[in-house]
């Protein structure tokens, strides 16, 4: 005689597609709000180089009342910069006093290569990659947010 079993062990199929349905919705959120992190995290190096630069152009501007003569490796030489940021990044000043510091990263960068940080002296503020535009994992290509 078979007897009927009062409590099954195991879950159905239903609970266990629920669960699935709730764990993709939470990764759907999850992931994007994960790769902004990461892209922010990785700006920063060039943000922080960015500001040594800045720092070693204004000494050099206190110091002989123009930036005229002194160039981007001049400042990247006196910034002191780590191997793997350069290695990463490459730099580019635009202006006489300057306006613009704009970084470039390059084939080494882990994110690939052509984003860009910049800082614009005029509005005191940092753009670009990881900043305010944001890779779009479904295209590959930038959003600005």
């Amino acid at each position: 005689m078979l007897r009927k079993m009062k409590n099954q062990k195991g879950f159905t199929l239903i609970e266990i597609l629920v669960v699935v349905i709730i764990v993709a919705i939470l990764a759907a959120f999850a992931v994007p709000r994960y790769l902004r992190y990461v892209e922010k995290s990785r700006s920063t190096e060039a943000q922080t180089a960015i500001h040594a630069i800045r720092t070693a152009y204004d000494v050099y501007v206190q110091t002989n009342g123009t930036a005229e003569g002194y160039s981007v490796e001049s400042a990247l030489k006196d910034a002191r910069l780590g191997e793997a940021t350069l290695k990463h990044w490459q730099f580019e000043v635009v202006g006489n006093p300057p306006k613009k510091y704009i970084a470039t990263s390059t084939a080494d960068f882990a994110s690939g290569e052509g984003k860009q940080v910049w800082y614009d002296t005029d509005e005191a503020a940092f753009h670009g990659y990881g900043v305010d535009n944001w890779t779009n994992p479904d295209t590959g290509g930038t959003e600005t947010e």
